[in-house]
């Protein structure tokens, strides 16, 4: 199960100084607060784990899920425009919305030939099939 722990950089309590949380930090102040990510459950069968991930408000056009190198990235982007015009074509108000959202999930022990998914009223369904733990036979040694 801690192999689908998503990755995320985090507090170091051996660090006095962590120039990329600096920076983090500096953009949140700078830009605005950013989305939070998207929030994911696991849950684990006798042979799978089911990942469902809450994505309101999304498409299934608009999320994307790619395998590579041994993760899984889940990428979600939504965009929204609203434009009120009067009569002679000026705008009277014009408001744009742009958010994308991306996790990543390592796939050691999964099947990731094998993994399929769906997406029904905003949640997200992936079914990540466990790989057999292939037990090596043991041997008896002699002692000499």
């Amino acid at each position: 199960m801690f192999e689908l722990t998503p990755f995320a950089r985090g507090n170091s309590l051996f660090s006095a100084f962590d120039p990329f949380k600096e920076m983090e930090e500096f953009e949140k102040r700078f830009f605005g607060r950013q989305l939070p990510a998207f929030k994911t459950d696991i849950r684990e069968t006798e042979h799978a784990y089911i990942l469902e991930a809450e994505l309101p408000g999304f498409s299934k056009e608009d999320i994307s899920a790619e395998v590579r190198d041994g993760y899984l990235t889940i990428h979600a982007k939504h965009s929204a425009e609203n434009d009120k015009k009067d009569e002679n074509n000026n705008y009277i108000r014009r408001e744009r919305s742009y958010g994308s959202y991306t996790r990543s999930f390592d796939l050691e022990g999964i099947k990731s030939d094998e993994i399929s998914a769906s997406y029904k009223n905003g949640v997200l369904t992936m079914t990540l099939p466990k790989e057999e733990v292939k037990r090596k036979e043991g041997r008896q040694l002699e002692i000499q």
